[in-house]
């Protein structure tokens, strides 16, 4: 009989511990994902924490501002009156437009003596040619800084031709122009306007007005009288 409930104590016991055993599996099955879980922020943050110092230590870029790489700005104004602009540094260059007083353009360039600057035509994609030696202008900035300019383009000749009898007086410029019984009855003009005077007729009469052009040849066929002539080939 005693033996009986030893046996039957023993079972129980071993039950038991069977019993414990089994909880004890499943709650480490239940903890172990958990804690996988947890470990995978830290490795996150390492990877997080390395890229920030490999950004952080890199060299930076410099870029250069416009205001490094532009060249200084350089003016002309008409500030007493009009400005010829002309295609070519030199008043034998034909006129191309006007710098109206009050006007301002900006300079791109000048000749090898400074006397001439080039600039924008204002209101125009093309380019021309102002004086600096007037009192009509006026130069803001440095003209030396500018690049040189010299022309391979030279003027053409523009011609005015005495067919008549009479002398003549051509302004502006003071010019005498015998008749054509001499060889002095040709002149080479810069282009622009001219008045012509017979200064063979009383009170020297401004009869004639001419426009000369590069390349032109102009002939003065009628006197101050109204007699026409023809210039001999």
């Amino acid at each position: 009989m005693i033996k009986q409930k030893h046996k039957s104590l023993y079972i129980f016991l071993l039950l038991v511990l069977l019993t414990q055993a089994c909880m004890q599996v499943k709650s480490d099955a239940t903890v172990s994902p958990t804690a996988q879980n947890t470990s995978l922020p830290i490795q996150t943050k390492a990877r997080s924490t390395a890229t920030t110092q490999a950004i952080s230590t890199a060299t930076p870029v410099t870029i250069p501002t416009a205001t490094e790489t532009s060249a200084p700005k350089i003016t002309i104004s008409a500030v007493r009156g009009n400005l010829f602009i002309r295609r070519g540094p030199d008043t034998a260059y034909n006129q191309v437009g006007v710098l109206y007083k009050g006007t301002t353009a900006n300079v791109i360039a000048r000749d090898v003596l400074a006397k001439w600057v080039q600039i924008n035509i204002p209101h125009s994609a093309e380019k021309g040619w102002v004086s600096v030696l007037t009192e009509y202008s006026k130069v803001e900035g440095d003209l030396d800084t500018l690049p040189q300019f010299t022309p391979t383009d030279w003027p053409l000749p523009a011609y005015l031709r005495n067919c008549t009898h009479h002398q003549m007086f051509i302004e502006p410029g003071k010019i005498f122009l015998d008749s054509s019984y001499t060889l002095e009855n040709e002149v080479w003009l810069y282009p622009g306007h001219y008045t012509v005077y017979d200064i063979s007729m009383p009170d020297e009469p401004a009869f004639l007005e001419v426009d000369m052009r590069e390349g032109a040849t102009v002939e003065i066929n009628e006197d101050g009288a109204g007699e026409y002539r023809k210039c001999p080939q």
